[in-house]
C-alpha cells in the first residue's frame, strides 16, 4: 500500500496543466493520429452494406461471405501482434505511417479485385492495417497525453472508430440509393477509404514521436523537445524526469519485455486481466451488430432497403454515446465504466431475446421494437465499455512491455472478434435472434463477475506511477 501512496503523491507534485499553444498542438497531434481509428471504423463497417451486392456480383456463398468478412478480422489479430512489437522497436510514429500505406494498398486491392482470391488478399492487407492501428494509435495517444486528460485524449481513437463506422453506414446507404443499379457499386463503397488513408500518411509525416518511446531509446533531448511542444516548459521538464527515472530502473533490473512478463507474476497477471477485458468487450456481440446489422434487422422484419437505412440508427447512437463517454472518461473510474457497461449490456441482450420471442415474425411492431433495443444495446456498450477498454489497454502496461502487452491483448481480442464474425450468421440461422442474444447475455454475466473481482483501477495516475504499482502488485491493493 505504501507504494501506491507514493505513486499518487508523485502524480500530484507535477506542475498543473496550463492553456496555450501547446494545448492546441496536443489536440492537433491527437486529431491526426485518430485518422487511424477512422480507417479502422470505416473498413470494419463498410462490409455491412457492401456484402450483399458483393455477393451477388462474385457469386459468394454463406461460407465465402463469412470468409470475406472474417479474413480482415483474423488478419487484424496478426496485425495487432506485429504492430505492437514493431512500434516498440521502430517507433510509434513510423509504424502509423506504415499502416497508412497498408490501408491504401488494401483499399486498392479490394476495389480492383477481379475475383474472390484477390478480394481476400485485399481484406487481409486492410486487416493487418486495422489491427496495427488498434494497438499503436491508442498507445501513441496515451504516451503523449498528460495523465489528467489521458482518458479523454486516448479515448478519441475509439470515438473515431465509431465515427468511421457511422460514415460507412451513411455512405453505403447514399451510394446504394444513387448507384444501386450499377454493377460493382460495392467497389465505390470501399474506394472512399483511400481518402483518410492519404490524410493519415501526410499528417503523420509532420507529427512528433512519442516522448516516452524516445526516452526508452536513450534520446532524451528529442523527448524533451517533443514535450515542450505539448506541455508548458516547467511541466515538460518534470514529466521527463519521471519518465527517465522509471526507464533507468528498468534498465538496471535487466528484466524487459518477455523476460520480465514471465519472471514477475504481477506483470503476467495484468496481461491476463487485459486479455480478459478484450475478450469481454468482443463477447458483448457489439461487432455482430456493426458487421451484420443489416442481416439482424432483416431477420427482425425489415426489408433489405429498409434495414440498410435503419442500420444508420445504431451508428448514430454509437457516435453520440462515444462523445458522452469521452466526457466521462476523466470523471468516472475505469472499473465503474466496465461494471455499468456489462450490466446494461446484459439487460439489453435479455430484452432483445424476450422481444424477438414475444413478437412473432410478421408482427408490424416487431422490427421497430428490436431496432430500439439494438440501439439501447449499442449505446450501452459505447457509453460505458468500448472507450474505457481501449483506454485501459493503452495505459495499464509498463513502458518496457507496452507494445508486447497491448499486442497480445488485442491479438486475442481480434481472434475472438474473428470467430464471432465467422460464425454469427450461422448462429442466427440455427437459433435465431432469440437464442443468439440469450447466449450473449449468459456470457456477459461471467464477464461482469470478472470485471468486479479481477480488474484493478488505473484512472488518475501517471503512466510512470501505474508502472510502479503494476510491477509491485500494489495496484491490486487500491480499491476505489
Amino acid at each position: 500500500m505504501a507504494t501506491a501512496q507514493h505513486s499518487v503523491a508523485s502524480a500530484s507534485t507535477l506542475p498543473p496543466l496550463t492553456g496555450g499553444p501547446h494545448r492546441k498542438r496536443l489536440g492537433l497531434v491527437a486529431l491526426v493520429a485518430t485518422f487511424g481509428g477512422l480507417l479502422f471504423g470505416y473498413d470494419t463497417g463498410v462490409i455491412n452494406g457492401a456484402l450483399r451486392p458483393m455477393s451477388a456480383e462474385l457469386g459468394l456463398t454463406p461460407i465465402t461471405e463469412g470468409l470475406v468478412t472474417s479474413s480482415l478480422v483474423f488478419a487484424a489479430a496478426l496485425g495487432a501482434l506485429i504492430g505492437g512489437r514493431l512500434s516498440d522497436g521502430w517507433g510509434r510514429r513510423k509504424t502509423i505511417i506504415l499502416l497508412a500505406v497498408l490501408f491504401f494498398a488494401g483499399t486498392l486491392a479490394v476495389v480492383l479485385a477481379p475475383n474472390l482470391e484477390v478480394l481476400i488478399v485485399g481484406r487481409i492487407l486492410l486487416g493487418l492495417a486495422v489491427g496495427g492501428a488498434s494497438t499503436v494509435v491508442p498507445v501513441f495517444l496515451a504516451e503523449i497525453a498528460p495523465y489528467e486528460i489521458r482518458g479523454s485524449l486516448a479515448g478519441r481513437n475509439e470515438l473515431a472508430i465509431v465515427v468511421g463506422q457511422l460514415a460507412a453506414f451513411i455512405v453505403n446507404a447514399v451510394i446504394a440509393g444513387l448507384f444501386g443499379h450499377v454493377e460493382g457499386v460495392w467497389r465505390i463503397m470501399f474506394a472512399i477509404c483511400a481518402l483518410p488513408a492519404v490524410a493519415l500518411f501526410f499528417g503523420m509525416l509532420r507529427m512528433p514521436e512519442s516522448p516516452r518511446w524516445l526516452v526508452e531509446k536513450g534520446r532524451r533531448e528529442e523527448a524533451l523537445a517533443v514535450l515542450r511542444t505539448v506541455r508548458s516548459e516547467e511541466r515538460a521538464v518534470a514529466e521527463l524526469a519521471d519518465v527517465q527515472n522509471i526507464a533507468q530502473e528498468e534498465m538496471k533490473s535487466h528484466q524487459l519485455g518477455w523476460r520480465a512478463i514471465f519472471s514477475n507474476k504481477n506483470l503476467l497477471r495484468i496481461l491476463l486481466v487485459a486479455i480478459g477485458l478484450g475478450m469481454a468487450q468482443q463477447l458483448t456481440g457489439i461487432n455482430s451488430i456493426m458487421y451484420y446489422g443489416q442481416t439482424v434487422l432483416v431477420e427482425s422484419g425489415f426489408s433489405e432497403s429498409g434495414a440498410l437505412i435503419a442500420n444508420i440508427a445504431p451508428g448514430v447512437i454509437a457516435v453520440v454515446a462515444g462523445t458522452a463517454a469521452l466526457f466521462l472518461m476523466d470523471r468516472i473510474d475505469r472499473r465503474k465504466n466496465f461494471i455499468l457497461g456489462l450490466a446494461l449490456t446484459t439487460v439489453s441482450h435479455l430484452l432483445i431475446g424476450i422481444a424477438s420471442m414475444a413478437l412473432p415474425v410478421g408482427n408490424p411492431v416487431r422490427p421497430f421494437v428490436i431496432l430500439a433495443l439494438v440501439v439501447l444495446f449499442v449505446g450501452s456498450v459505447q457509453l460505458f465499455l468500448n472507450i474505457a477498454v481501449w483506454v485501459y489497454l493503452s495505459e495499464v502496461f509498463p513502458l518496457h512491455m507496452r507494445g508486447i502487452g497491448i499486442g497480445i491483448s488485442v491479438f486475442v481480442l481480434w481472434v475472438t472478434n474473428g470467430f464471432l464474425s465467422l460464425y454469427f450468421p450461422s448462429l442466427v440461422g440455427a437459433v435465431g435472434i432469440t437464442g443468439s442474444f440469450f447466449l450473449f447475455a449468459a456470457i456477459n454475466v461471467v464477464a461482469l463477475i470478472f470485471a468486479i473481482t479481477q480488474v484493478p483501477e488505473t484512472r488518475g495516475r501517471t503512466l510512470e506511477a501505474l508502472e510502479e504499482d503494476v510491477t509491485t502488485g500494489a495496484i491490486y491493493l487500491v480499491r476505489r
